[in-house]
């Protein structure tokens, strides 16, 4: 049975994506500091037929990361899958962004995607194989986002770690992708006080081709995706799933 880990897989996109994964009869391993909505979702996926289970998990910690990959690769073997999901973004206006609010985020948004691809890349190396996605937005790499320069400046970083790791990593068979999300209607973009809220995304509408905010599933299929062999070939790459938005912008 392949297997995947997945950070932030409590809520959102990562519910949505170990639901994905444990569908296509993967073993999935959830972390995230939401202990309570971590452990219902991997019940749920037992319930529901699946293999599944949860760890508590602060990407912010380089030693609770090496941790619990070493007891998954102690037990089931190496991960044929890390996705590096974990995130937050809060609403900060630069001139009066303190260092601890700037650091806050980058430990979560971008360091939390290298430590999980450095904790399972070892293992990945030795068998001569996996897959590594990380989480980015659109708002980063395309367009910066007023009030949350932290929050773009950790974004774009995970572009340019994606390729990194995509061009070192590339040589033991082990792939790197990044999705860039539009509005997705998660928990953090319906945050009046941190996103746009129920009512912004209920207007995105008027500005996305396809005339609809996305759901957590879009993003869970493409990363599923991008950990399949259909996606052999493909690496370094950062796939936009916005509905259009980019495009339909002038």
């Amino acid at each position: 049975m392949q297997s995947v880990i997945i950070t932030g897989a409590g809520i959102g996109i990562g519910q949505a994506t170990a639901r994905a994964f444990a569908n296509a009869g993967y073993h999935v391993v959830l972390t995230d500091v939401l202990e309570k909505e971590g452990n219902a979702t991997a019940e749920e996926i037992k319930g529901n037929g699946g293999s599944a289970e949860f760890h508590v998990l602060d990407v912010r910690s380089t030693e609770a990361v090496n941790a619990v990959v070493a007891d998954v690769e102690r037990r089931i073997g190496p991960l044929d899958v890390a996705v590096g999901n974990a995130g937050i973004a809060h609403r900060a206006p630069i001139l009066e962004m303190t260092d601890e609010k700037w650091d806050q985020t980058h430990e979560i948004d971008l360091k939390g995607i290298f430590r999980l691809a450095r904790a399972v890349g070892a293992g990945m190396k030795k068998r001569g194989s996996g897959n590594i996605v990380g989480i980015s937005s659109m708002m980063g790499p395309i367009y910066g986002w007023d009030e949350r320069t932290h929050y773009s400046a950790a974004k774009a970083g995970v572009t340019g770690l994606i390729r990194g790791l995509a061009v070192e990593l590339g040589r033991h068979g082990i792939r790197a992708n990044a999705i860039a999300p539009g509005y997705i209607r998660s928990a953090q973009t319906l945050s009046r006080e941190n996103s746009i809220g129920p009512e912004g995304l209920d207007a995105v509408a008027d500005i996305v081709p396809l005339q609809r905010a996305g759901m957590p599933d879009d993003i869970a299929d493409v990363v599923l995706f991008l950990a399949s062999q259909s996606a052999r070939y493909i690496t370094g790459q950062v796939i936009v799933v916005d509905g259009g938005l980019q495009v339909g912008r002038y």
